[in-house]
């Protein structure tokens, strides 16, 4: 799947003379970045993790979720963060955002230690009654404390449930070498993943961190990290008429320095709510600095527009939207014909559901553009 910028609905707010006079900044901004001697050079592993991995921890992470699907019918990710939202936002995207109530040959998949919510936590220890399950602690140290508790309340569900046999169910993904969780693992006999020390926690869904439920989800992680690999080759050139990564990124400079300071990031399709999620931490915990920063947002349309509507449409013009669309559904429907037409929907009949999508689109986005809001789309 290729993703292209479309900037035409930009027109009126950004000129591509702007976009294009960008490039000494993005120049340097490449060289600074790749040439690893800025701020923070410590963790630019993922800059080419795509094509620079652990190639044996790779074929680990295949079989233990091969194990996790022969001998559990529930996988209880434990995480906060990076270390659960890529993950997520990968299996609902990919799958469903109804991926557990599906009929399928692969574990149901929970995620916990992302609050320090009894309710929450209480529920997730329900779903597991009467179901094999095992765990998967996901924590650089093992004693942050949203996923610390829920590790303990479900490490203390798997001994009391399989006994002895339970150091067989709990997979550890943390640092390579020391910490807290990755010490007592060792004691315990829990298989062990690593967390690279040169990846960032929001940048890891490409380690061990994403791929192993990722893998248990039932998704093909080869293809993964091959699509990877594509896109860490196509947008490596600096070139503003063709690198659409970097396209986005002079447009969003260009647009905060206008004042337009709330990004808002938008899809018609429901299973792109945990991408969002999982963008705004990228965008939120990478930028906001130094009381700098663009504030990202995110919406579903066309859910959200019956909520957020009126004030993208006519609230304060601080925001601008980029919206993520697709070129085919994953399945289709078929409008149908009624007599009497109640509803009044029976010029729609025959139609494809994704056809009035794709007008609900056109239509939202050329109202929100009058109405002062510039739109970055990004096309799949």
């Amino acid at each position: 799947m290729s993703t292209h910028l479309v900037s035409k609905y930009l027109s009126g707010f950004v000129k591509e003379s702007e976009i294009l006079a960008m490039q000494s900044e993005v120049d340097k901004a490449h060289d600074l970045l790749h040439s690893q001697k800025g701020l923070g050079n410590d963790y630019l592993g993922w800059l080419n993790l795509p094509s620079d991995y652990d190639k044996d921890e790779f074929l680990r992470i295949k079989s233990a979720a091969e194990k996790i699907i022969k001998n559990s019918q529930v996988l209880i990710v434990v995480g906060i963060g990076g270390s659960y939202l890529g993950a997520r936002a990968a299996i609902e995207f990919i799958k469903s955002s109804n991926y557990n109530l599906l009929e399928k040959d692969t574990p149901n998949i929970y995620f916990t230690g992302n609050s320090i919510s009894s309710d929450s936590l209480s529920e997730i220890i329900e779903l597991c009654e009467g179901k094999d399950f095992s765990v998967n602690v996901i924590s650089k140290s093992g004693t942050t404390t949203e996923p610390a508790i829920a590790f303990r309340v479900m490490r203390k569900m798997l001994m009391e449930r399989y006994g002895d046999k339970a150091f067989d169910r709990i997979f550890v993904t943390t640092d390579k070498s020391k910490g807290t969780l990755k010490a007592f693992s060792d004691t315990q006999g829990y298989e062990t993943f690593v967390v690279p020390d040169n990846v960032g926690g929001r940048y890891s869904v490409l380690t061990s961190v994403g791929l192993l439920p990722i893998a248990v989800a039932g998704i093909d992680i080869d293809a993964l990290m091959k699509g990877a690999q594509d896109a860490q080759r196509d947008f490596l050139n600096t070139d503003l008429k063709s690198n659409s990564c970097y396209r986005y990124a002079a447009i969003r400079n260009i647009l905060y320095r206008m004042g337009k300071n709330i990004e808002l990031m938008v899809s018609y399709e429901p299973s792109f709510a945990l991408m969002n999620e999982w963008l705004k931490q990228l965008f939120g915990e990478s930028e906001g600095k130094q009381g700098k920063g663009i504030f990202p947002a995110s919406a579903i349309f066309s859910t959200d527009l019956h909520s957020l509507g009126q004030y993208i449409q006519q609230g304060r013009r601080s925001l601008f939207e980029t919206i993520v669309i697709f070129d085919k559904p994953k399945k289709d429907m078929t409008i149908n014909s009624e007599n009497p037409d109640i509803d009044g929907l029976n010029f729609l009949a025959g139609k494809k559901m994704s056809y009035v999508n794709q007008k609900a689109f056109e239509g939202t986005v050329l109202a929100h553009t009058d109405g002062g809001v510039p739109n970055i789309v990004l096309k799949s």
